[in-house]
């Protein structure tokens, strides 16, 4: 459990820079470079990302259980992750998906945190999926208080939510029949 924490904390740490400390984001940026700082970013975030995978691999071995899901809540959660994947897609094909979301990856986040949330009951799942949640809200709330950083993308245009919506659809799918079982090692329907 301790190296799932230990992951967690590095890595939303890292990503609640801006929220927490944005004028010190600023003059790291300033001082080191945005190579420089990007460079940190990402070597901390990976540090963060592969502990909290490795960390909940090894959680899960032991699982402390917390509450068990109703077992319709998994048809819930199912539901809720529909739109993930195409949200996802959108924050890189803009159109009237991501204008009416206004950030559909923390969107996307939100739905799939509380999906897992719903379906899962362990401490470890609490902890992964909750944290994300709670950091998913508190990045909302703060993008009110802060100037946007442009996201790298296509060009706008009508297209790109049709793109959004069957690419979308396909890696929910294909996540769904094989790609969950095979990364996670359990299968979202049986």
């Amino acid at each position: 459990m301790t190296l799932l924490i230990l992951g967690l904390v590095l890595f939303l740490g890292v990503h609640s820079v801006s929220i927490v400390a944005p004028a010190w984001r600023d003059a790291q940026l300033a001082q080191r470079g945005e190579a420089a700082w990007k460079g940190f970013y990402s070597v901390a975030a990976g540090i963060g990302l592969a502990l909290t995978i490795y960390g909940y691999g090894v959680a899960r071995d032991a699982p402390i259980v917390l509450y068990l899901p109703l077992p319709g809540l998994r048809h819930v959660a199912l539901l809720l992750l529909l739109p993930v994947f195409v949200l996802l897609l959108a924050v890189y094909l803009p159109g009237r998906i991501k204008t009416a979301t206004k950030h559909p990856m923390l969107l996307a986040t939100k739905l799939w945190a509380a999906a897992h949330l719903l379906a899962n009951g362990t401490l470890a799942d609490v902890l992964l999926f909750g944290g994300f949640l709670a950091w998913a809200i508190a990045d909302r709330i703060s993008l009110n208080r802060r100037p946007a950083h442009a996201v790298p993308a296509l060009p706008a245009r009508a297209a790109n939510d049709a793109i959004a919506l069957a690419g979308g659809l396909v890696l929910y799918a294909v996540t769904l029949l094989w790609l969950h079982a095979w990364l996670i090692g359990v299968a979202p329907i049986s």
